[in-house]
Protein backbone atom coordinates (compact mmCIF):
# COMPACT_ATOMS: atom_id res chain seq x y z
CA UNK A 1 0.00 0.00 0.00
CA UNK A 2 1.18 3.26 -0.85
CA UNK A 3 0.76 6.37 1.09
CA UNK A 4 0.37 9.99 -0.79
CA UNK A 5 2.34 12.91 0.60
CA UNK A 6 0.85 16.36 0.26
CA UNK A 7 3.36 18.87 0.02
CA UNK A 8 2.73 22.06 2.50
CA UNK A 9 2.82 25.53 0.81
CA UNK A 10 4.31 27.10 3.81
CA UNK A 11 1.46 28.84 4.60
CA UNK A 12 -0.95 27.15 7.14
CA UNK A 13 -4.57 28.08 7.56
CA UNK A 14 -4.13 30.56 9.91
CA UNK A 15 -1.91 32.24 7.57
CA UNK A 16 -4.19 32.44 5.01
CA UNK A 17 -6.28 35.40 4.32
CA UNK A 18 -9.15 35.26 6.54
CA UNK A 19 -12.42 35.66 5.46
CA UNK A 20 -15.08 38.73 6.87
CA UNK A 21 -18.82 36.91 7.50
CA UNK A 22 -21.08 40.27 7.20
CA UNK A 23 -24.49 39.55 8.67
CA UNK A 24 -27.59 41.08 7.13
CA UNK A 25 -30.29 42.69 8.91
CA UNK A 26 -33.55 43.78 8.06
CA UNK A 27 -33.83 47.89 7.78
CA UNK A 28 -35.09 49.10 11.10
CA UNK A 29 -39.01 50.45 10.90
CA UNK A 30 -39.69 53.46 10.11
CA UNK A 31 -41.25 56.01 13.06
CA UNK A 32 -42.79 58.61 12.94
CA UNK A 33 -42.21 61.42 15.19
CA UNK A 34 -45.26 63.41 16.52
CA UNK A 35 -47.59 61.38 14.49
CA UNK A 36 -50.41 59.65 16.29
CA UNK A 37 -50.75 56.17 16.10
CA UNK A 38 -54.12 54.97 14.23
CA UNK A 39 -56.75 53.66 16.44
CA UNK A 40 -57.91 49.83 16.38
CA UNK A 41 -60.63 49.40 13.87
CA UNK A 42 -63.84 48.92 14.95
CA UNK A 43 -66.05 45.37 14.07
CA UNK A 44 -69.64 45.06 13.82
CA UNK A 45 -71.45 41.78 13.18
CA UNK A 46 -75.26 41.60 13.00
CA UNK A 47 -76.77 38.05 13.07
CA UNK A 48 -79.82 37.86 11.14
CA UNK A 49 -81.62 35.84 8.15
CA UNK A 50 -83.49 38.91 6.04
CA UNK A 51 -84.07 36.72 2.82
CA UNK A 52 -82.44 35.48 -0.30
CA UNK A 53 -81.90 39.08 -2.37
CA UNK A 54 -81.82 41.66 0.48
CA UNK A 55 -78.94 43.76 1.80
CA UNK A 56 -77.92 44.72 4.90
CA UNK A 57 -76.83 48.48 5.51
CA UNK A 58 -75.46 50.51 8.42
CA UNK A 59 -76.44 54.21 9.41
CA UNK A 60 -75.05 56.11 12.35
CA UNK A 61 -72.27 58.20 13.86
CA UNK A 62 -68.54 57.58 13.38
CA UNK A 63 -66.12 57.90 10.90
CA UNK A 64 -67.99 56.91 7.09
CA UNK A 65 -71.20 57.12 8.66
CA UNK A 66 -74.40 59.46 8.26
CA UNK A 67 -78.09 58.82 9.42
CA UNK A 68 -78.94 59.98 5.98
CA UNK A 69 -77.13 57.31 3.82
CA UNK A 70 -76.34 53.85 4.87
CA UNK A 71 -72.91 51.41 4.02
CA UNK A 72 -73.57 47.84 2.85
CA UNK A 73 -72.34 45.22 5.19
CA UNK A 74 -70.88 41.96 3.81
CA UNK A 75 -72.93 38.76 3.74
CA UNK A 76 -70.44 36.41 5.29
CA UNK A 77 -72.73 33.61 6.44
CA UNK A 78 -76.56 32.85 6.14
CA UNK A 79 -77.78 34.58 9.01
CA UNK A 80 -74.53 36.67 9.53
CA UNK A 81 -73.38 40.32 8.35
CA UNK A 82 -70.25 42.27 9.14
CA UNK A 83 -68.34 45.81 8.61
CA UNK A 84 -65.28 47.42 9.56
CA UNK A 85 -65.25 51.27 10.88
CA UNK A 86 -61.53 52.26 10.69
CA UNK A 87 -60.38 55.46 12.85
CA UNK A 88 -62.98 55.83 15.45
CA UNK A 89 -61.80 57.86 18.81
CA UNK A 90 -65.21 58.02 19.69
CA UNK A 91 -68.16 55.87 20.67
CA UNK A 92 -69.79 54.22 16.87
CA UNK A 93 -73.54 54.55 17.49
CA UNK A 94 -75.58 53.12 14.70
CA UNK A 95 -78.90 51.46 13.53
CA UNK A 96 -79.65 48.69 10.82
CA UNK A 97 -81.39 48.80 7.78
CA UNK A 98 -82.45 45.93 4.82
CA UNK A 99 -82.28 47.37 1.83
CA UNK A 100 -81.45 50.86 3.16
CA UNK A 101 -85.42 51.60 3.52
CA UNK A 102 -86.43 50.13 6.71
CA UNK A 103 -84.99 50.20 10.23
CA UNK A 104 -84.53 48.00 12.87
CA UNK A 105 -86.99 48.28 15.91
CA UNK A 106 -85.56 49.54 19.30
CA UNK A 107 -82.53 51.79 20.86
CA UNK A 108 -79.67 52.66 18.55
CA UNK A 109 -76.78 50.34 18.83
CA UNK A 110 -73.39 51.69 20.56
CA UNK A 111 -69.90 50.30 20.72
CA UNK A 112 -66.82 51.60 22.06
CA UNK A 113 -63.61 52.24 19.53
CA UNK A 114 -62.06 49.44 18.68
CA UNK A 115 -64.31 46.95 19.86
CA UNK A 116 -66.47 44.06 18.13
CA UNK A 117 -69.85 43.94 18.58
CA UNK A 118 -72.22 41.14 17.61
CA UNK A 119 -76.18 42.66 17.61
CA UNK A 120 -79.25 40.77 16.63
CA UNK A 121 -81.71 43.40 15.28
CA UNK A 122 -85.50 43.10 14.96
CA UNK A 123 -87.35 44.51 11.84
Amino acid sequence: MKKSIKKSTGRSRLAQKPTTLVKKSAAPAKIKIGAAAEPPATFISAKIDIGFGQHLYLRGEGPGLSWQHGLAMDCVGANLWTITIKNAADPVVFKLLVNDVTWSHGHDFITAPGQSITVVPTF
